[in-house]
């Protein structure tokens, strides 16, 4: 069996394809973990920030770094996105999930290990902080926009732990539904900035919570109200609790619109998409579309003044290109096979589609035109070797590739003319971040 094939069944594993039984808020494999006593008990700090240096220990850009997960030895490096080099290599817990999550200014980052773990990172001095355990079996991790917050998606127990920005726990959501008699295990979270608030998908239960952090949001009735303006029926406050948009379906994954108000996330059964309109708390459109589309890599971008989203496909060979204005797919772009992740950048015309789910072109990646929706050129450094996720520097210069081999590398290509320039070896290159991109929420990453 092959790296990437390991890597691969991970990746299914997290998208959440089978929903479990119901099952209590802990679950028979969360015995031993009760929550709210453990996790506070759990908390390492490492480091105090306030007596480490407020600037950079070294002189490359602090925006343009890359954070660099190498799965094959579980390390992380942090790569200078101007000179292409490494700056730093420090071993990691197993397994991390999701994207590392920055503050504003690019000092800490924030990441999940699947087994619960969840590590606050000085970039600046190029040390752990601190470290607190949040769970049993993590999805990801979100931080507020305001730097404030963590959320934590919990598989195991069934729960969304709200931590500090100094990863002290403040809140423990159990995932039950608007009954409290069904429970449910949380496939992701992720920050809707423009609404101050963290966006839930359960796994388990037909309902997409929205967490509010803003300390003045309004009032959630809860059950039955018979006039909002006399108050007659129940209210929590809405700061730090869930409001709950019921759906038709349970949502695996799902990404934003550029402006948060609506999403669109997959079923488990793949074949559809569902809009999800946050303000009026409905679905308000579906899209019939092939295989498993994984709107967790979806990209989007501006084409004759019009928002364009892109979603790769896990099953079939086909990128799905929708205008999101009219929730309709204006075409459907053959690929070389199913893959996983698909890259873009605002400075340049060209999107990466891999496709790493295919035995046969897993060692390729296609370059889409954004404007003509037509594929230009196909990268196949190493015939046989898997290639996949590209991530961009913050200009748009230069376009990285993972070579995902236990003996692999960085694939540095010109994001203009698609020539190679360097390779960094690197031991099973996983995911790569780039800090700028990550918080200036570029449209052509997946956050």
């Amino acid at each position: 069996m092959t790296f990437i094939r390991v890597l691969s069944g991970t990746l299914l594993l997290g998208i959440g394809l089978a929903q479990a039984d119901p099952q209590p808020f802990l679950g028979p494999r969360c015995t031993g973990f009760q929550g709210e006593k453990e996790i506070r008990a759990s908390r390492v700090e490492h480091d105090s920030p306030e007596a480490l240096p407020a600037k950079p220990a070294f002189a490359a850009d602090p925006l343009n770094l890359f954070w660099v997960v190498e799965a094959g030895d579980r390390h992380v490096t942090i790569l200078d996105g101007d000179r292409l080099e490494p700056i730093h290599r420090f071993a990691s817990r197993p397994a991390l999930q999701g994207a590392p999550q920055f503050s504003l200014d690019g000092r800490y980052a924030y990441f999940a290990s699947r087994d619960g773990w969840i590590t606050k990172y000085d970039l600046w001095n190029l040390t752990t902080v601190a470290e607190v355990r949040a769970g049993i079996d993590t999805r990801n991790a979100a931080l507020s926009a305001d730097g404030r917050y963590v959320a934590v998606a919990n598989h195991c127990p069934y729960s969304l732990v709200l931590l500090d920005a100094d990863l002290h726990l403040v809140k423990i959501l159990e995932a039950r539904d608007r009954t409290a008699k069904q429970s449910s295990r949380v496939a992701a979270v992720y920050d809707a900035a423009p609404r101050r608030s963290f966006v839930a998908a359960l796994a388990d239960v037909k309902e997409l919570w929205e967490i509010s952090y803003d300390p003045k949001a309004p009032e959630i009735a809860e059950g039955l109200v018979h006039d909002y303006k006399l108050r007659e029926g129940g209210f929590i406050p809405g700061f730090l609790n869930p409001r709950r948009t019921p759906l038709d379906d349970y949502l695996a994954d799902f990404f934003f619109t550029p402006d948060s108000r609506q999403l669109i996330g997959a079923t488990p059964g793949g074949g559809k998409g569902e809009v999800v309109h946050l303000d009026v708390r409905r679905r308000i459109a579906t899209l019939e579309l092939p295989g498993m589309p994984r709107f967790g890599s979806a990209i989007t971008w501006q084409r004759a003044g019009r928002t364009l989203m892109a979603v790769p496909n896990l099953r079939e060979g086909v990128l799905s290109v929708i205008d999101v204005r009219e929730w309709k797919t204006v075409r459907e772009v053959k690929t070389l096979g199913p893959g996983s992740f698909l890259r873009s950048h605002e400075a340049t015309r060209h999107a990466f589609v891999d496709a790493s789910m295919s035995h046969e072109h897993r060692d390729t990646i296609q370059v889409l035109d954004k404007e003509t929706l037509q594929m230009v050129a196909v990268l196949r450094p190493e015939p046989g070797k898997t290639l996949a996720h590209v991530e961009f520097d913050r200009h748009g210069r230069y376009a990285l590739a993972s070579l995902w081999e236990l003996e692999g590398a960085l694939i540095v290509y010109d994001a203009s003319t698609l020539r190679e320039l360097k390779r960094l070896p690197m031991r099973g290159p996983v995911g790569k971040y780039n800090v700028f991109n990550e918080i200036t929420r570029s449209g052509g990453t997946r956050h």
